[in-house]
Parts: C-alpha cells; structure tokens; sequence
C-alpha cells in the first residue's frame, strides 16, 4: 500500500505532535493534516525537543476544521478506534498493511488523547482498524500508536511493486453518490417505507464502498439516482 495521509482529530497535547512528527520521519511518512486543533497547539515553544530531525513535518502539517474537509480527496478512510462496532469488521495494522489496494491517495485517522473518535467520525469511515492490546491499557499514546502502524505498513511496502490502476473514487464523490441516492430513494417512495431513511441510505452506500468504485463509476451511480430522482418528481 502506499503511504497514508494521517489525519489527527482535535488533538490536545502539543508534545504529542512533536512525537508524532519523529515517528513519521522513522517511516518516511510525510503527509498529515490536524483538524480542529487548538489555535496555538502548533505554535507551544519547545515543540522542536520532540520532534528530533522532523522539524520540517512541523512546518508542512495542515491545519483545517472538519473531518470531511481533511479526507475530501481519499479513495479510502480507516478510523482508529478500540471500541467494537456492531457489524463493522476492525483490521489489526498487519491486516491493514496487507490489503490489497491500489489507492492513490488513503486516510489512516486518530482521535483525541481523551476520547478517540465519535460515533460520527467513523460513520464518515469506510473500515475501522485497532492495535490488539491488554484490557488493562487498551489505549496507547497517539505517537506509540503511530509508530506500530507506521512499522507495519513500512514492512509491507518493502518489495511490493503495484501497476497503477482505474482512478478510484474519493471521499467527495462518495459523498455525491450519497446524496443522489438520497434524493432517488426519496423520490420512489422508498425511504417512506423504511424505518430509518437515512441509516437504510448509509448501509446501501456501504455495499458500495466495499466494492471500491472508480471515479467512472461513483459518476454514473451520481447520474444515474439523479436520475431516478427527475423522473419519479416529474410523475407526481
């Protein structure tokens, strides 16, 4: 797989984010974006002690308010969490290193020191992943966690070459198809008879994106709701 852009929600701790620049730097991973942070989390003096040869990732890191802001053009979202969800399979990082995907470009996202991701970050996820560890710790420090994926996912690049493949449909484009379908389902009649319009919307969406759409692909599924959507309103 290729390098992960890593995405950090609403972190709280400056020195983690100079330990979490070194960790990157170990594992030649260089493309990161904050979200939400405090306005002067990046700018704590002494935030260098920790980032030992990676002061450069400090000055690059991205900084922009929303979750879906930071993952816009990723084919491909992974939430980190220790929390079991129902019905939604959890990678360990060996898994994850070693799926099969040719994405261009995917997101790897930690939550916060305190509280991990919400409910609502990783419903904007399309797999989950989790470090096995004791019951009696089962978090990790956000640089330890970095560093056991950054290993496994180094370990599985090493010797892999990939011939590129179809452009594969990112995060905004999913988002379309979304709402298109929204709009198609609605319009039949469909979401009237269900008992959650908008959770039967997001399992449908999800068969979707375990079948890794192209970006061909999410454009037609797009056109063809809208579709859909035109029809049935112009027949009422």
């Amino acid at each position: 797989m290729k390098p992960p852009r890593l995405v950090f929600l609403r972190p709280r701790n400056a020195d983690n984010l100079g330990a979490i620049a070194r960790a990157m730097k170990n594992f030649g991973l260089s493309d990161w974006v904050v979200v939400s942070p405090n306005p002067q989390l990046l700018e704590v003096p002494g935030l260098n002690r920790l980032a030992v040869k990676a002061g450069d990732l400090l000055e690059s890191v991205r900084r922009v308010d929303t979750l879906a802001e930071a993952i816009s053009d990723c084919t491909w979202v992974v939430g980190t969490t220790m929390r079991i969800i129902d019905g939604r399979r959890r990678l360990t990082p060996r898994e994850l290193a070693d799926s099969d995907r040719p994405d261009e470009t995917w997101a790897l996202v930690f939550g916060d020191e305190r509280h991990g991701m919400t409910n609502e970050d990783l419903e904007q996820c399309q797999a989950l992943s989790f470090i096995p560890s004791s019951d009696d710790q089962p978090s990790l420090n956000l640089a330890q966690a970095l560093v056991v994926y950054g290993y496994e996912l180094a370990m599985g690049r090493r010797g892999v070459v990939t011939a590129p493949g179809p452009a594969m449909a990112d995060d905004a484009q999913m988002r379309q198809v979304r709402e298109s379908m929204g709009l198609g389902l609605a319009a039949s009649g469909f979401l009237r008879e269900a008992d959650d319009g908008r959770h039967a919307v997001d399992d449908l969406l999800a068969s979707l994106a375990r079948a890794r759409l192209t970006k061909k692909e999410a454009g037609l599924w797009t056109a063809a709701w809208r579709v859909v959507a035109k029809k049935n309103a112009a027949m009422k």
